[in-house]
């Protein structure tokens, strides 16, 4: 964070409302603007009217400050630049476990140790023009695993010093919950939360609706027309996607921003997007839609099968080269 867009951000969900009459106490405050990069839509509900604008920002500011590879100060930064002497914050503690854990579940197609094939791709903030070669991505390759990086004592510890962490795939997620948990400590108990893309809903809408999300196909052209429009009922939506995001080299070919961990390479499937949905922490299903978009298609219908607790809904090509959906069975309950 914050997170440069490439291209332009992929798969906007809209926030869709109901017509209906709302509740008399509670006045409705709708926030926007710019925050990490990318673009963020608010809204809560609140009988004292009560204006959370500070508080957001210093929340931005002190994520930023932990987790920003985009800021040179930030700790994240020092440590990438080889610092050991740096103490992590609780925000910094809580991401790296919540990546360990999702590092572990996927099998390593979450990793944030991904960032040196990220700045080779010319993906990160360290852009490069030149996609990497064969040997270069071979000899990257040794400075990725998240385990090969530990947590002692408030210390990152690596097991090379040219590892190079990277937690923009949980960062736009995470920085929702923080707000989202700013709001609950002020007994805000209706509200949306949108960053980039991004969503955590708790409670209803001014017309005392379940928040109701609208996901766009994917047309990159610019267009817009949508795929489905889902309730997200005290619940977390993440979306990833490449067909946007991408760059293309001399010779015409694209490559996108979600690395294969395991390949290193940068090469689009024919898995377009992904949502996830969970009634969890926004991080959790960031996470998840990330390493869903580096598993494919047929690796993440197996995934979410033994995973019941995760609704998704998936957008590809098919074998004709036509454009075909997939979602879980539990997406609508």
């Amino acid at each position: 964070m914050p997170l440069k867009k490439i291209w332009i951000a992929v798969l906007f969900p809209l926030v869709l409302s109901c017509k209906g009459s709302g509740p008399a106490s509670l006045s409705e405050t709708s926030l926007g603007g710019t925050a990490i990069g990318t673009t963020y839509t608010i809204k809560y509900l609140d009988s004292e009217k009560r204006s959370f604008e500070k508080d957001i920002d210093s929340l931005i500011a002190s994520v930023n400050a932990s987790l920003s590879t985009y800021v040179p100060g930030s700790a994240i930064s020092r440590i990438n630049r080889g610092d050991t002497t740096v103490v992590v914050d609780a925000y910094f503690k809580e991401v790296f476990q919540k990546s360990k854990q999702f590092y572990r579940e996927t099998q390593g197609f979450f990793d944030p140790t991904v960032g040196p094939l990220v700045n080779a791709w010319g993906f990160g903030p360290n852009m490069s023009n030149t996609p990497p070669d064969a040997s270069e991505i071979r000899q990257l390759l040794t400075l990725v695993g998240f385990d090969k990086v530990q947590l002692y004592k408030d210390r990152v510890q690596k097991q090379f010093p040219e590892i190079y962490l990277d937690f923009n795939a949980i960062g736009k997620g995470y920085l929702i919950d923080v707000i989202g948990r700013m709001f609950e400590q002020h007994q805000i108990e209706h509200y949306m939360i949108e960053i980039g893309g991004e969503i955590r809903a708790r409670g209803l809408n001014k017309q005392q609706k379940v928040w109701r999300i609208a996901i766009e196909n994917p047309h990159p052209d610019g267009s817009r027309s949508f795929a489905t429009v889902l309730p997200l009922a005290d619940a977390s939506m993440a979306t990833s996607g490449n067909y946007r995001k991408y760059r293309e080299d001399e010779q015409g070919r694209k490559y996108v921003h979600t690395i294969h961990p395991m390949t290193g390479h940068a090469r689009p499937s024919n898995l377009l997007s992904v949502s996830v949905i969970a009634h969890s922490d926004c991080a959790d299903v960031d996470a998840y839609a990330t390493a869903f978009m580096a598993m494919g298609l047929e690796a993440t219908r197996t995934f979410l099968a033994a995973h019941p607790e995760l609704k998704a809904f998936l957008i590809y090509t098919d074998a004709a080269g036509n454009l075909a959906t997939y979602h879980s069975e539990n997406l609508m309950d």
